[in-house]
């Protein structure tokens, strides 16, 4: 396998490439998130869903809702109290608008009814060390982003996103176990095919990623980052796929979100 890296565009010039790849199963795309949330937020030369055929997922991490130790709040119930209390005071930081670390702290304000303040930085690296700093009040960060910085007696985490709480951070509940329920957000990682690739190539692609991704050794270090593996069928990511478009269309809808902001 040889690896090239297409920077640029907002990842548009690299997708828009394997998009006019034949579809022969030689060329294919490793896409996060974004992919399904770029298309919202500027014009793109494909259609994210039609020109592509869903391979596989390989893994996912969950968000983690982080506190300046300086915030009084110790738990979700009593941050979501405080957040009513002083709307557009609290000030969340992202890796950069139309993010999912961004677009995780809009989606906390329609679930939770907070009215919070987006603060985009380039990239999670700076808008971590101003939190841990208290420039900001807030991040909804990743699992693996946190995890290395879960022991800064400066940083409080208060909840995060999954079914169950992370093996690397037992001390933090579910959102569901805090008291807010509806409140998802995943980041996951995927591979496509340009549109058109034979259901044998997709299938044999996917079965073979997924054994990989099965591996205990390549399993138990993606854990104690994290990280989970997310084995998935083709049809499983095609309907991954779909409902993302649809939450995270809505999500930038109400929001009124726009690429510049």
């Amino acid at each position: 396998m040889v690896v090239e890296n297409r920077p640029g565009g907002n990842t548009v010039i690299g997708t828009d490439a394997v998009a006019k790849s034949p579809p022969d199963g030689y060329t294919i795309l490793l896409i996060a998130t974004t992919h399904v949330i770029t298309s919202f937020l500027m014009a793109t030369p494909y259609d994210a869903i039609k020109d592509f055929a869903a391979v596989a997922t390989l893994a996912k991490t969950e968000t983690v809702l982080v506190l300046n130790a300086s915030v009084p709040a110790n738990n979700l119930h009593e941050f979501i109290a405080l957040a009513k209390a002083k709307p557009g005071q609290l000030n969340y930081a992202s890796a950069g608008s139309g993010t999912v670390t961004h677009l995780a702290g809009e989606l906390f304000n329609i679930v939770a009814g907070t009215k919070m303040q987006h603060v985009p930085y380039k990239g999670a690296g700076q808008g971590l060390i101003d939190l841990i700093g208290g420039q900001v009040q807030l991040y909804f960060i990743s699992s693996p982003a946190f995890v290395p910085h879960s022991k800064n007696t400066k940083l409080r985490a208060i909840a995060v996103t999954g079914e169950s709480r992370l093996s690397a951070l037992p001390l933090v509940p579910t959102f569901t176990e805090a008291g807010l329920p509806g409140y998802d957000v995943k980041s996951w990682l995927g591979v496509l095919a340009p549109a058109g690739t034979p259901k044998p190539i997709i299938e044999k692609l996917s079965t073979e990623i997924g054994k990989f991704l099965a591996e205990p050794e390549f399993k138990a270090k993606l854990v104690s980052q994290g990280v989970d593996p997310f084995i998935s069928t083709a049809g499983q990511f095609t309907a991954l796929l779909s409902a993302e478009t649809v939450k995270w269309g809505k999500v930038i809808k109400e929001a009124n979100i726009k690429l510049e902001n």
